[in-house]
C-alpha cells in the first residue's frame, strides 16, 4: 500500500490498530525509503489510530514515535470489542481510553481525534457527540460521510459567546499587565495566566475558523 501510494501527492496517512512506537516507526521508515527511492521532497505526516487496551496504554510513546506524527485518533468500536464490552452511546466504558488519547497528544504537541459516530441519520446524536468530545479536549472528530463533515465543525468552532468572553479575558489581562499586575477579576471571576492562555486558544481557533479578524484588538 505505502508503495502505491508514497510517490503521489499524499499528504497524510492514517495507520491502524497502533499497539507500540516499534510498529509506528517501522511504519515511518518504509516511508522515508519509498521517498528516498521516488525523489519525493515532501513529508507524508502521520496519524496512528489507537483501536486497543494496548494502544491506549503506549500512547505517549506512540504520539511521540515519530517527528511526522500530526495527531493520534481513538477508534472505538475496536477498542469497546477488544475491553469485552459494549460501546454505548453514554461513553462511560471508553471515557478513560479517550482522555489518555487527549494528554498523550497534548504532552507530544500533536492533535487529538476522536472515534467516528456511526450512525449517519443522527444528526442530534453526532452534534452532542461531538460536543463531548470538545469538552474532553479533542481537536477534531472522524468522518465517516461527508454529510458529517458541516456540522462537526459547526461544534468544534467557538461560538459568540465563547469569543466574546475570550477577547474581554485578554484585554482585561493586557490591562493589567500593563499596571504590572499578575491577576484581574473579570466580574465575580479571577483572570490568571492559565485562564489568559485558554482564552488565546478560543481566539487562535476563531481566527483559523474566520469567525474573528487576526486583528480584532485593533477593530
Amino acid at each position: 500500500d505505502l508503495e502505491a501510494i508514497v510517490p503521489h501527492n499524499v499528504h497524510l496517512i492514517l495507520v491502524p490498530k497502533v499497539e507500540n512506537a516499534k510498529q509506528l516507526k517501522a511504519v515511518d521508515d518504509k516511508i522515508q525509503n519509498i521517498r528516498k527511492d521516488c525523489g519525493r521532497k515532501e513529508p507524508v505526516y502521520l496519524m496512528p489510530i489507537l483501536e486497543s487496551a494496548k494502544g491506549i496504554l503506549n500512547s505517549l510513546e506512540i504520539a511521540k514515535a515519530s517527528k511526522n506524527n500530526v495527531a493520534i485518533a481513538i477508534g472505538l468500536e475496536d477498542y469497546t470489542a477488544d475491553i469485552g464490552v459494549e460501546r454505548t452511546n453514554q461513553g462511560r466504558e471508553s471515557l478513560f481510553a479517550r482522555s489518555q488519547v487527549v494528554n498523550a497528544a497534548r504532552s507530544a504537541g500533536i492533535q487529538a481525534i476522536d472515534t467516528v459516530f456511526s450512525d449517519v441519520g443522527d444528526d442530534v446524536g453526532l452534534r452532542l457527540s461531538v460536543q463531548e468530545a470538545k469538552v474532553l479536549g479533542f481537536d477534531g472528530k472522524g468522518c465517516i460521510h461527508p454529510r458529517q463533515i458541516k456540522p462537526i465543525h459547526e461544534e468544534f468552532a467557538p461560538s459568540k459567546t465563547e469569543i466574546e468572553k475570550a477577547k474581554k479575558i485578554v484585554l482585561a489581562f493586557d490591562i493589567a499587565e500593563k499596571k504590572g499586575l499578575g491577576v484581574v477579576s473579570l466580574g465575580s471571576k479571577m483572570i490568571d495566566p492559565p485562564v489568559v492562555k485558554r482564552a488565546l486558544q478560543t481566539i487562535d481557533l476563531a481566527i483559523a475558523t474566520k469567525l474573528l479578524n487576526k486583528n480584532w484588538k485593533k477593530n
